[in-house]
């Protein structure tokens, strides 16, 4: 029995050594290896701010000098002071033929301003720049506006604008090429198919729509520049390279002044608008007055500079040459038709070949010819001899 009971045990004990035996590791067991968890890469953005790229300053080489003493061409305008407080123009436009006399606001035409009103333009030139200048009635008021002036060039004497040098309104006598910009027309649809007329259908061209020149960027830092006069805060001044315009020494300019309207986009303007809705700044057009679409504008008429005009050139300047009558004194170059541009309330008395006024305004009265010139005042008998 005893022997029974120990064969038992002695099973029971192998049977837990063997059971021992299989859950002791072997050496040549792999243990899995211990993964680590997955690590994020994370860019941290530099939330320092970068200086910005240094702007190379434009490096000016050749600057205007003083205008020469003699002009190549003179223009004078209508001066729409004197008749601003009958909200009209004093003459001068005709939107059919692109000649504008409109320093006034829209519509109303009760506001007037005078620092848009040209009364006087002139041309100069040496080798290496072409001058213009415009004389408005008064900037002094608005020397931080941002009325423009703008002098257009016509180098084939066509009609048609070729260049159009524009210009925010400057503020200091030192020549500058702040805020200055020239255009080119280079598809050649400024005018449209007659030059300085309404065409019909002509709205779809984009005026002058090559930039050649911003602010001194361009192929030539120097190409255009302004300034005021020094002797007269009235007065602004242009320069522009000839070889921009291929030195060419025969060339019709005008020159301008405006506000957003004077847009390069959308010359000629009365091509761009039809009458109706330009209006007129003359009630003699009824069916037109007053200014609608096209206001705070005004122009000159063309210079002929470089050779002598037929006279069939669109746009050009009236010429008046003087004929003596044959009762005036001997010499005398005045006339009727001279006195008469001086402006209204003038005559021409042919006894003494003076120009006399009769008039009741005070403001002085300029009065241009190609042959005389006279600065005239109330009460004033100018006299040719």
């Amino acid at each position: 029995m005893k022997q029974r009971n120990a064969r038992i045990n002695f099973a029971w004990i192998a049977v837990i050594l063997t059971i021992l035996a299989c859950n002791i590791p072997s050496s040549s067991t792999e243990v899995p290896a211990t993964q680590l968890p997955a690590t994020e890469l994370v860019t941290v953005a530099d939330t320092a701010t970068s200086p910005p790229p240094t702007e190379i300053p434009i490096q000016h080489q050749v600057f205007p000098v003083n205008l020469p003493e003699n002009r190549s061409g003179h223009a004078g305008d209508y001066n729409s002071s004197f008749t601003a407080n009958q909200k009209k123009s004093n003459g001068g436009d005709r939107f059919t033929l692109e000649q504008f006399e409109r320093p006034f606001n829209a519509n109303a035409m009760d506001v007037y301003y005078p620092n848009l009103d040209i009364v006087d333009t002139f041309v100069y030139q040496d080798d290496t720049w072409l001058y213009g200048t415009i004389q408005v009635v008064d900037r002094s008021a608005v020397s931080a506006s941002p009325y423009r002036f703008a002098m257009q060039l016509d180098t084939d004497a066509n009609g048609k604008g070729d260049y159009l040098v524009i210009a925010s309104n400057p503020s200091s006598t030192d020549w500058t090429t702040a805020g200055v910009q020239v255009f080119f027309d280079a598809n050649r649809d400024v005018g449209n198919l007659t030059a300085m007329f309404t065409d019909k259908d002509a709205a779809s061209g984009d005026g002058f729509e090559k930039l050649i020149f911003d602010q001194g960027k361009g192929d030539d830092p120097d190409v255009a520049w302004i300034r005021v006069a020094p002797e007269d805060p009235n007065v602004v001044q242009f320069a522009i390279k000839r070889s921009t315009l291929n030195n060419t020494s025969i060339y019709m300019i005008n020159m301008w002044t405006g506000h957003g309207n004077l847009d390069p986009a959308i010359f000629d303007f009365s091509d761009h608008f039809t009458h109706e809705q330009a209006g007129a700044a003359d009630p003699g057009f009824p069916n037109f007055y007053p200014i609608k679409s096209v206001f705070e504008l005004d122009n000159s008429c063309r210079m002929a500079v470089g050779f002598n005009p037929t006279g069939n050139e669109p746009g050009l300047c009236a010429t008046l040459s003087p004929v003596a009558p044959e009762n005036a004194p001997p010499g005398c170059q005045l006339n009727d038709a001279i006195c008469a541009q001086m402006g209204p309330g003038y005559y021409f008395d042919a006894a003494t070949c003076s120009c006399f006024y009769f008039g009741f305004n005070n403001s002085p009265i300029r009065a241009i010819s190609p042959v005389i010139e006279y600065q005239c005042n109330v009460g004033a008998i100018i006299s040719s001899q």
